[in-house]
């Protein structure tokens, strides 16, 4: 998270549960088409980039637009970073009290890496829509306690992050279900990460590629420093991990819900959301599963 994108400040009150959870992640209404040939609608979002708005404009030459309300899958144009807001705008649409069921979210890539996307072209969407293959992913569900005593509760897609504030390392005290795993970690941070969050921030700090549908949650230290040698935990996904930071005051740590921060926490609970699912679309043979076993034999 770059210090453009960290909050200036938050409100001290504790909020009610909303039972996950209820920031507004995507501001900006999506632009609702339809193929000029089929039936099917499609909402197409784009991010604000040069590449996604030109793709944005070609899309547009060729579909018509049509009411919000007709949308049925949404296709979204620009990279990694704006899937996972796009995704969080359906989580949005889920917990905000009226009911709507999450729409199958077809990326297509205008960013680096597009992971999550698939490749652009015009021509021939609607067949690519129909014929993708959907691959249903949960969120983790993450509470995070201030040292004010107040809390919060946020979404990840990607992963949970604890992660030091100063030049000081973190100490933190991880219990599995209640039961204290470690009573010190002194290191930079610790994740836990999803499977489609595997090949993210986790694998950059040395952990695990899970396999989608693994049932599995990969527990990550970041930079390690006592015990040195612990690499982290495969975990069943339907633990619930709590993180103790221990000497709070002295070595402050925030927590970090793929991009949602929350600065200055005591103690943070993480667990699997699985009433929160959601539907991503790939082409046949570019899915999910695919990518993550080829990420693993790559030189």
């Amino acid at each position: 998270m770059s210090e453009a994108d960290r909050p200036s400040g938050r409100d001290l009150t504790a909020k009610p549960d909303t039972g996950y959870f209820s920031d507004t992640l995507l501001e900006r209404e999506p632009i609702r088409c339809r193929p000029l040939y089929q039936n099917v609608a499609l909402g197409i979002v784009a991010s604000e980039t040069e590449p996604a708005q030109r793709a944005l404009a070609s899309l547009r030459e060729h579909y018509d637009c049509v009411p919000p309300s007709e949308a049925e899958i949404i296709i979204a144009l620009g990279g990694d970073g704006f899937m996972l807001q796009t995704l969080h705008a359906q989580l949005e649409a889920m917990i905000d009290g009226s009911g709507r069921a999450p729409k199958p979210v077809y990326g297509m890539n205008c960013g680096t890496i597009g992971f999550l996307m698939n490749s652009f072209e015009v021509e021939g969407l609607h067949e690519r829509v129909m014929a993708a293959e959907a691959t249903s992913v949960s969120p983790l569900a993450m509470r995070a306690h201030y040292l004010d005593g107040g809390h919060e509760e946020a979404l990840a897609i990607n992963e949970v992050a604890l992660l030091r504030e100063t030049r000081q390392a973190a100490k933190l005290r991880i219990s599995i279900d209640g039961r204290v795993r470690m009573e010190e970690l002194i290191c930079d941070g610790a994740l836990v990460s999803t499977p489609a969050g595997s090949t993210a921030y986790n694998l950059s700090a040395h952990g695990p590629i899970i396999p989608i549908g693994a049932e599995l949650l990969a527990l990550t230290p970041i930079s390690a420093f006592r015990p040195r040698r612990w690499r982290g935990a495969l975990l069943p996904d339907s633990v619930t991990v709590r993180f103790e930071i221990l000497e709070p005051a002295k070595r402050p740590v925030s927590a970090v819900a793929d991009f949602k921060e929350m600065r200055d926490v005591r103690r943070v609970d993480v667990r699997r959301a699985e009433k929160h699912a959601l539907s991503l679309l790939f082409d046949p043979g570019h899915s999910l599963e695919e990518r993550l076993i080829g990420e693993q034999f790559l030189s």
